[in-house]
């Protein structure tokens, strides 16, 4: 693929394949479905070579395209984050119901199309304290920690090394790590989700990639949680000028309440999908 043509979704990764090579790949498969009005599109990757030719590693991916006007419509976000929790749900590994859950924000806040992961932890019911103090009330609920790791140049340690040391503490059964993407198609920026039990390399969409957080590094399975912010200008541009804008990145106009919607989104649907019991209303209430 392009330099400039980068994309972290898998989907797109074997889209742009086929349509250079007009061929499939053994232990490749994708499905889609359409629940609760969103488009959803299952890729599963089996064969480790197929992997290597994609980029990606094998492991099962959802790519979501939510129902519209998610910033008008109450209804429409509430049962995107409900086709959010199913799909999120089919990727757990086997869980107690004691084994608690870190979810982690990845990204720096002060850059906006970076802001989903630490954006995504204000909307995270955090239930691992309650749960301790206040087991009347609250020992039915999964313990949940979260964490936002900041970035290299904040504070000096890579965020796998953040993520490890919390780990050894916690001894969670799951990390989630939510971050933002790249994606290589106009059509699915700012409007798509992926979905991953493979891990996440951080900055890897913007040519900065950091350590792999990934069941091999933490010993934990690492669930991956990203919404597409931004866009290479030379998968616009195309061919030599193209080539020539190949470090620049552009991202939507109104990327601030973009990425605020996608961050109540993802907050949301993990909560749900960790804690299946509580509904979109119990979220409101609890988080205002």
């Amino acid at each position: 693929m392009d330099s400039f043509g980068h994309t972290d979704l898998a989907l797109e990764a074997e889209e742009s394949r086929r349509a250079k090579e007009n061929s499939t790949l053994p232990g490749v498969s994708i499905r889609s479905d359409r629940p609760g009005g969103c488009l959803r599109e299952w890729v599963d990757i089996t064969d480790r070579e197929s992997a290597a030719a994609l980029g990606k590693a094998p492991g099962r991916y959802v790519t979501l395209e939510p129902r519209p006007m998610l910033r008008r419509l109450p209804s429409a976000l509430g049962e995107s984050a409900g086709v959010l929790a199913e799909s999120l749900r089919a990727l757990l590994p086997p869980l107690a119901p004691e084994d608690a859950v870190l979810v982690v924000g990845l990204g720096n806040e002060v850059i906006t199309p970076d802001a989903l992961g630490p954006l995504t932890i204000r909307n995270i019911f955090v239930t691992r304290h309650l749960r301790r103090h206040l087991p009347k009330e609250f020992g039915r609920f999964r313990p949940v920690a979260a964490l936002e790791t900041g970035v290299l140049s904040t504070t000096g340690m890579e965020t796998a090394e953040t993520i490890s040391a919390v780990c050894e503490k916690l001894r969670p059964g799951l990390v989630i790590a939510v971050d933002a993407l790249a994606c290589s198609q106009v059509s699915r920026l700012c409007r798509t989700v992926q979905l991953t039990d493979t891990g996440i390399s951080p900055g890897a969409g913007v040519g900065n990639r950091r350590v792999t957080l990934d069941q091999a590094s933490l010993h934990i399975p690492v669930l991956a949680v990203g919404v597409p912010t931004v866009i290479a200008a030379g998968s616009l541009a195309g061919g030599a000028a193209g080539a020539e804008l190949k470090d620049l990145v552009v991202t939507p106009r109104d990327i601030d309440s973009q990425v605020r919607t996608f961050a109540k989104l993802l907050g949301y649907g993990i909560c749900l999908a960790l804690q299946p019991d509580m509904t979109i209303e119990d979220l409101e209430m609890l988080m205002a």
